[in-house]
């Protein structure tokens, strides 16, 4: 069973940036689809950004142009790389793995975007 740990969450000013990464334990991580998903208060969880095992990103729009995905296969981990954060991206960022037709998810990290 594929485990995942996120880092790089915090508190940041509007304008600011954060990396967000995710390590994966397993050996499917080179042959996965990787995402990362957020879920504000209130609210449900939704794609942010997603990574194919050959590299194809794509972008949930209201984070076109501000956030970019990508991944290491060598070192089995995700990133997230956040600029121009806004506070409406304020949200519990979560890593998440395809395995077949099944997502599984990270514990969580939480990002707070202060004005």
């Amino acid at each position: 069973q594929v485990q995942l740990v996120e880092s790089g969450g915090g508190l940041v000013q509007a304008g600011g940036s954060l990396r967000l990464s995710c390590a994966a334990s397993g050996s499917i991580f080179s042959r996965s689809t990787m995402g990362w998903y957020r879920q504000a208060p209130g609210k449900q969880r939704e794609v942010v950004a997603l990574v194919g095992y050959g590299g194809t990103t794509s972008y949930a729009d209201p984070v076109k142009g501000r956030f970019t995905i990508s991944r290491d296969n060598a070192k089995n981990t995700v990133y997230l790389q956040m600029n121009n954060l806004k506070t409406e991206d304020t949200a519990i960022y979560f890593c998440a793995i395809l395995v077949g037709q099944n997502w599984s998810w990270g514990q969580g990290t939480q990002v707070t975007v202060t004005s």
